[in-house]
């Protein structure tokens, strides 16, 4: 793979317990290329519990470090994709949610508007918590309203992805292949 191809950052979002790190993670393997995982699980699980209204902000700009440093890498492996595995969005719409706190949600629009492309994870699946801080059906389908109007209201466009397991991957993969038809040979070529 030609290292002067640019590689496509792929922003996953969509509210809690609707497969974005299932999605991520497979679509990493499938292509073989870097995913970066989402921090503010990362945070709930070693601190068992969300948050602080004044940790936000941290959390967010280390994710945005902890995507340029993937970047990086994919970059000199010459990879079609990096996973993002959540964006800054999220945080920034979390602690809209949980504090009323919009201080983080202009940064946040801006770095989400730099992916090449948003797959947004659709809430069709049953709700089913994955053993960390989690807030419940109602929760999920209120952050997926707000998810999807700040993604309308700034104009970013975005995939819905829906489905089993099975078929969210292959819109995704679909939606991906659409943008670098040549990933199939980079795929075949990092094995």
């Amino acid at each position: 793979m030609n290292n002067a191809v640019s590689v496509i950052r792929v922003g996953l979002v969509g509210a809690e317990c609707t497969g974005k790190t299932t999605l991520a993670v497979a679509l990493a393997r499938g292509f073989g290329v870097p995913w970066v995982p989402e921090l503010l699980r990362e945070f709930c699980e070693q601190q068992g519990r969300t948050p602080r209204r004044d940790e936000q902000r941290e959390l967010m700009r280390e994710q945005i470090r902890r995507e340029s440093q993937a970047l990086a890498q994919a970059r000199d492996e010459g990879a079609p994709f990096l996973i993002c595995d959540s964006t800054p969005l999220v945080t920034a719409l979390y602690s809209q949610e949980l504090f009323e706190d919009r201080s983080l949600i202009v940064e946040a629009r801006a770095h989400q508007a730099a992916y090449q492309t948003t797959l947004l994870t659709d809430i069709d699946l049953p709700w089913q918590s994955d053993g960390i801080q989690r807030d419940g059906e109602t929760a999920r389908r209120l952050f997926d309203a707000s998810l999807r109007a700040n993604l309308r209201e700034y104009r970013i466009a975005h995939t819905v992805i829906s489905g089993d397991l099975q078929r969210r991957l292959a819109l995704a993969r679909e939606t991906l292949l659409a943008l670098r038809p040549d990933a199939i040979a980079y795929n075949r070529a990092s094995r």
